[in-house]
């Protein structure tokens, strides 16, 4: 589901800025922060994830080629709506708020697709 989930049209809004790597002191000691109408969600690090950014790069340099600005989507930390009991969707109208620790903060609204 590496891909899937972060692929669809008018999905995975990014930015609204990009940092070089010189300005991330560690990219594997980001705080990631994820909360739905004011409710938190999801609480991770990147200290956490299973591949290392280093390893992540040389291993999809196998396969394609990446361009400076290219961006590798990858997993999410605990805490997805589909996992609660019951699960719980995103809907038109929902708030959603992202926050990477040292990077910034992005503010979404669910709109209806038309």
């Amino acid at each position: 589901q590496w891909v899937k989930g972060k692929s669809y049209d008018n999905f995975a809004p990014i930015g609204p800025w990009f940092v070089t790597k010189d300005e991330i002191a560690d990219p594997q000691n980001l705080g990631l922060f994820l909360s739905v109408n004011g409710e938190a969600m999801q609480q991770g690090s990147t200290k956490t994830m299973v591949y290392k950014v280093p390893y992540l790069i040389s291993y999809i340099s196998q396969f394609m080629s990446l361009q400076a600005g290219d961006i590798i989507s990858t997993g999410t930390p605990p805490g997805v709506g589909m996992g609660k009991n019951p699960p719980q969707y995103l809907k038109e109208g929902d708030c959603v708020n992202l926050k990477v620790e040292g990077l910034g903060e992005q503010k979404q609204k669910v709109v209806k697709d038309t």
